[in-house]
């Protein structure tokens, strides 16, 4: 009888990680040493800028994360697609002459350079203008406020659990759909509910442009001895709002240390990595690779995913598996670097690139965070970021997904 992947990893769950694999686990030194790299590692990343996709800075940092990985033992390459960026122009409210900035959403239409007048009131009356409170991770629940809107334009107010513009994910960036939508900070909250309460006469400037650009995705292969053998893939997002040290940082840093674990190895399977752009636009960059290789979603032994938040200073990190085998052996990689506490998040609700993955069938363990500093200006180097948390991590990671390669 053939195993399935899934029967697989129910049989091997208990012993993966325990098996006589190289391992990082037990010196202190080796904690520091991925530490150091670390901190190099997010710290040259937060400096960088902005990482919106597709722009300058977008850029440097795949070049950037290139060398990174040449360093690490490997022959990394960019893989280039394509898009539509927009580009903000004038965008602000304004409310009795004053003027709050304010950023469009960049998966709907625009507004010309005059903006739309009109009273400003709540989502459920019938004013031209409206507005609604929403997560930074909130687009499924903005889509709801959008979807078959009447209103001629809406403003999101971004409640962080700080103050400050946290922009919510263009999730639909390749349909762009609904009314017009200003996202504002929260801190200008009290001033918004003020003039809808008073049915207000405001003007929305949403002001944006279109044109086409290319990203790239950073890839690379580790080749395993037995080739054929179903690949294991490695993916991390590496685009988004602000600077996000917090946000991203730690899952280059797992990226980077799985690589450089895997390339000292001798693997059985080859491991295939890929740090995408496109991650705040409905996850372009995922979507081109695999456009590219059609059917490794769903071929891959298993997808390890590094998404947002990974030793992140605040919050915790969660983790998702495709089966009970794969959550026993990831469990059992995180406590050998006394990371007991990860929050368990079933399958169905898994999140970020994963979530593409599970819509293929393909087999995944996903770690997200939770951070306060999400979608923040704030997200920056060094006080969003937990370097001791991040290094247990990667060692976790790495040692788990060479486990995974070796069987």
């Amino acid at each position: 009888m053939r195993f399935t992947r899934r029967q697989f990893f129910e049989v091997t769950g208990l012993t993966l990680v325990a098996r006589s694999a190289p391992t990082h686990a037990g010196t202190d030194d080796a904690t520091d040493a991925v530490a150091r790299r670390a901190a190099d590692v997010i710290r040259g990343y937060a400096q960088e800028g902005f990482h919106r996709t597709a722009t300058l800075v977008d850029r440097a940092s795949a070049d950037r994360l290139r060398s990174l990985a040449r360093a690490a033992g490997v022959e990394p390459r960019l893989e280039p697609f394509e898009l539509s960026r927009v580009d903000p122009g004038a965008a602000f409210l304004e409310i009795d002459g004053r003027r709050i900035d304010g950023l469009p959403m960049f998966d709907g239409p625009f507004t010309g350079r005059d903006g739309i007048r009109g009273a400003i009131g709540s989502v459920e009356r019938d004013r031209p203008l409206a507005w609604t409170a929403i997560n930074p991770n909130g687009e499924v629940d903005l889509r709801k406020a959008r979807d078959g809107s009447p209103h001629r334009a809406l403003i999101a107010v971004t409640t962080g659990q700080h103050p400050g513009l946290c922009p919510v994910n263009a999730a639909f960036f390749s349909e762009p759909f609904g009314p017009p939508v200003l996202q504002i900070g929260s801190e200008h909250q009290p001033v918004i509910e003020r003039a809808a309460s008073a049915g207000t006469d405001v003007r929305v400037v949403a002001e944006a442009t279109r044109r086409q650009a290319t990203a790239f995705n950073v890839a690379a292969e580790v080749r395993g001895t037995q080739p054929d053998l179903p690949p294991v893939c490695v993916m991390t997002p590496r685009s988004g709002w602000y600077q996000n040290a917090s946000e991203r940082g730690g899952g280059l840093v797992c990226w980077l240390e799985t690589m450089r674990t895997c390339a000292a190895a001798r693997p059985r399977r080859t491991v295939r990595f890929v740090a995408s752009s496109g991650h705040e636009l409905g996850h372009l960059g995922l979507r081109a690779y695999l456009a590219a290789n059609p059917t490794l979603a769903r071929e891959a032994l298993v997808w390890m995913h590094y998404g947002a938040n990974i030793g992140a200073s605040t919050g915790d990190v969660g983790i998702a598996c495709s089966s009970d085998g794969l959550q026993t052996a990831a469990l059992g990689a995180l406590a050998k670097q006394s990371l007991d506490g990860v929050r368990r998040v079933p399958a169905s609700r898994v999140g970020g690139e994963a979530a593409t993955i599970a819509r293929e069938r393909g087999q995944f363990v996903s770690f997200i965070g939770q951070n306060a500093w999400f979608h923040n200006p704030r997200d920056t180097w060094p006080d969003a970021v937990d370097v001791p948390t991040i290094a247990r991590f990667a060692r976790a990671t790495a040692d788990l997904t060479l486990a995974l390669a070796l069987s």
